[in-house]
């Protein structure tokens, strides 16, 4: 094949097998959970937002990496959607890196918060947003408070798979 069509077909055919759809939707058989602590807490209900959450299933967050943690309300937030509205609770460093996985629990001071529905890279290279199904309300309506404990746990059934310590 000559060198112009196979760009062509790299054009064509995406290389990332989340956008060819064949990542299975839960491909983990075990996360560790990732923790991490509010740095900042935000004041910002955005009923416009439109988010466009990422196509991927997971995203890697290294310790001392700097996340948003945003909510949205919307029961139709999943990868590759955009979400309107999005409530923004803060940003957290994390102290315990991994994978965050769609699907995830998401533990805000030790009460649940919901279900992970996406990641938006809107701000990267600076920050990745984590957005969570949950009730529309921003970090201080919350009562989110700096050093607040925040996790992220992924479940199947009723068990927690925490492999890797």
């Amino acid at each position: 094949m000559a060198f112009q069509e196979e760009a062509d077909v790299r054009a064509v055919v995406p290389r990332d097998p989340y956008a060819r759809g064949v990542v299975p939707p839960q491909p983990f058989a075990a996360v560790a959970p990732v923790e991490g602590e509010f740095v900042a807490v935000m004041q910002v209900t955005i009923p416009e937002r439109n988010l466009q959450l990422e196509h991927y299933g997971s995203r890697a967050f290294p310790e001392g990496a700097i996340a948003e943690l945003v909510v949205t309300d919307e029961p139709e937030a999943r990868p590759g959607v955009r979400v309107r509205q999005a409530a923004y609770l803060g940003f957290l460093r994390i102290s315990r890196g991994g994978v965050v996985v769609v699907g995830e629990r998401c533990v805000l001071a030790g009460q649940p918060l919901g279900p992970v529905v996406g990641f938006d890279a809107s701000h990267e290279p600076n920050h990745y947003s984590i957005v969570v199904r949950g009730s529309l309300q921003h970090g201080a309506e919350r009562g989110v408070q700096l050093g607040h404990r925040v996790a992220f746990l992924l479940t199947f059934g009723s068990t927690t798979h925490a492999g890797g310590g």
